[in-house]
């Protein structure tokens, strides 16, 4: 395991500590299971009574949190801190290293500096990729398509032709991207394919979860903007625009011409129907059935989602009905 000094994680993160400098950490964990050679943090306060029962050798605080405890390393943001040192020194795990044997890599296809490929990995007709970029065994990455620098594929991913994917994005196991669009036109009692020929557009710094599929646009790009991160299970249809910086979490719907503007944050098993426009800052709450546009800065729940106050309104009416004697 890694060792650094608790003076070491202090100056990295910009806080203050009384306590040993010298005083060696060696792993991170949670309040109520860490160690003496641990560091541990509280960024909620409902977890504040577990301060003075835990272990741990050094803990990441907030600032203005009352008390005093030699083991409590001040900051502003302690969350934030934590996950800065665990990627700093905590977060390791093993990679794929150089060009496997196993893989296929055509011969037009360019590769930067430093590119590691895991066994079967299959890289088509002029592809390029960028320098540092990490893929994992049974990748697929079709023809034409561009990844940038210090990228992460995980096993098993496969990404069609012509997808456009920006600088630092993690992309986790088993996503699919740039599969068809859902297009069909009915005529004569038959549903008849619609070609799909445009692209999947992703912006750096995107993480994409295990299992999530995003498709590519019928005409133009479906795309991703810098920033968002995208948890497990998401569905994103053909020439569906996410802004910057957004949160969509697990088993997320989203048909296909809606956009989302920035910082727009959607909780698991919602779902939106198409070609709506939805505003910055909207907050939609789990389960909720978009099916109209929202402005900026709404935040909206509920089958069909309503604003939230309209939603509290409509559930103690409802409360106060069942109530009721007949």
């Amino acid at each position: 395991m890694p060792a650094v000094s608790v003076g070491e994680i202090v100056d990295f993160v910009g806080g203050e500590c009384k306590g040993d400098r010298d005083q060696s950490i060696t792993a991170v964990a949670p309040l109520a299971l860490a160690g003496a050679d641990q560091l541990s943090f509280l960024s909620n306060r409902k977890y504040a009574a577990e301060l003075s029962a835990t272990r741990a050798g050094a803990i990441l605080v907030p600032k203005n949190l009352a008390g005093d405890d030699p083991r409590w390393i001040r900051v502003d943001d302690a969350y934030f801190a934590f996950a800065r040192v665990m990627t700093r020194w905590f977060s390791h795990r093993p990679m794929p290293k150089g060009v496997s044997s196993n893989a296929v890599v055509a011969p037009s296809a360019k590769l930067g500096s430093n590119v590691a490929l895991g066994h079967f990995a299959v890289i088509g007709d002029d592809v390029v990729i960028g320098n540092n970029v990490t893929i994992f065994q049974g990748v697929s990455i079709e023809a034409g398509s561009v990844i940038g620098d210090d990228c992460i594929i995980y096993p098993n991913v496969a990404i069609y032709d012509s997808t456009r994917i920006g600088r630092r994005c993690i992309i986790h196991s088993g996503v699919v991207i740039g599969s068809d669009g859902y297009g069909f036109a009915t005529h004569g009692g038959r549903h008849h394919k619609i070609p799909q020929i445009g692209i999947v557009r992703i912006e750096d710094d995107v993480e994409i979860g295990a299992g999530s599929t995003i498709d590519r646009a019928a005409l133009g790009e479906t795309v991703i903007g810098e920033g968002t991160k995208i948890d497990n299970l998401v569905q994103i249809g053909h020439n569906v625009k996410i802004g910057k910086h957004c949160l969509l979490v697990s088993q997320v719907g989203i048909a296909g011409s809606t956009e989302l503007g920035d910082y727009v944050a959607v909780a698991g098993q919602s779902g939106f129907s198409g070609h709506l426009k939805i505003g910055n800052r909207v907050q939609v709450a789990a389960k909720s059935a978009v099916l109209a546009d929202v402005p900026d800065d709404a935040k909206v729940m509920g089958s069909p989602a309503v604003p939230f106050t309209e939603f509290a309104r409509r559930h103690a009416a409802l409360k106060k009905l069942a109530r009721r004697k007949t």
